[in-house]
């Protein structure tokens, strides 16, 4: 998935807020767009809580910028911490010709050894996505995060959904596997599963707790994207925009959580003397 390229803003100024309406972004994907909506409000009050117009953002497990360079477009200040080389030198390029190279810095690192790399309470928000399912301690993993996170803050946590993987194995026929990743320890359906681990929606709002924040939403992320042929969306006129409006309406619904593909949960830093 590429990052859309317009003219650069200004470093000073956050751009308005663009990801929304411009469907070129990757927020409108079917694999991104109800990340993108809640991970947007979520910073918009930040900004306006902290009286700022940018941020400091800390994405873990970042990659080559798939968040990063969008969110440094949109005025704020992002480090990318990434195992792979490669990857932090696709995110320099990228950021380089989406004209936000001075607000994107990448360093080698990942979650466990985070303080390596990065300062603990410096950032005003954490994301963590597609980093626990790989992890030795995900409980580690996300006190880490937490522990980058300033006094006030927020936490956006994807991660591989338990469901989503039976489901898709049952109607692709494997039902021998399908029940395999129900009973495992890990939801994984065989020796041959790419993915070391996939969570529940308890389970990973159970993390974020015991890391001592607050959950402030949990959606179901790609519940219909994954099991609609492609040729559908692509042919089908009006398809797409009405496949962005159902996985948007369905990903709230509790209903949904058990089936979904991937699931997102939002973490906010506890008001003092609240439970």
């Amino acid at each position: 998935m590429s990052d859309p390229m317009r003219p650069p803003v200004s470093a000073d100024r956050p751009q308005p807020a663009s990801l929304r309406s411009d469907p070129s972004r990757p927020r409108a994907s079917l694999r991104t767009a109800v990340v993108w909506e809640v991970l947007q409000d979520a910073l918009d009050r930040r900004v306006k809580a902290a009286g700022r117009e940018s941020l400091d953002v800390l994405d873990t497990g970042g990659g080559s910028g798939n968040f990063a360079v969008p969110l440094a477009r949109l005025g704020h200040r992002v480090t990318v911490v990434d195992p792979s080389p490669n990857a932090l030198f696709a995110l320099e390029r990228r950021a380089a010709e989406a004209g936000v190279a001075e607000r994107v810095r990448g360093v080698q690192g990942d979650v466990h050894g985070l303080f390596d790399v990065v300062e603990r309470g410096g950032y005003d928000a954490v994301l963590c996505h597609g980093v626990l399912e790989y992890v030795d301690d995900p409980a580690e993993g996300i006190r880490n995060a937490v522990a980058a996170l300033r006094s006030e803050g927020v936490l956006s946590l994807l991660a591989a959904g338990l469901g989503g993987a039976v489901l898709a194995r049952a109607l692709a026929g494997h039902f021998t596997e399908a029940r395999q990743a129900l009973g495992d320890p890990d939801g994984r359906w065989g020796t041959g599963d790419p993915v070391p681990r996939r969570f529940t929606a308890e389970q990973l709002a159970g993390l974020v707790e015991g890391a001592g924040l607050a959950v402030g939403a949990v959606h179901g992320v790609r519940v219909f994207a994954d099991l609609v042929p492609g040729v559908l969306v692509d042919t089908e006129p009006g398809a797409l925009d009405a496949l962005l409006k159902l996985e948007a309406a369905a990903a709230e619904l509790p209903a949904f959580h058990s089936v979904a593909t991937q699931l997102h949960v939002l973490g906010e830093t506890r008001v003092p003397g609240e439970a």
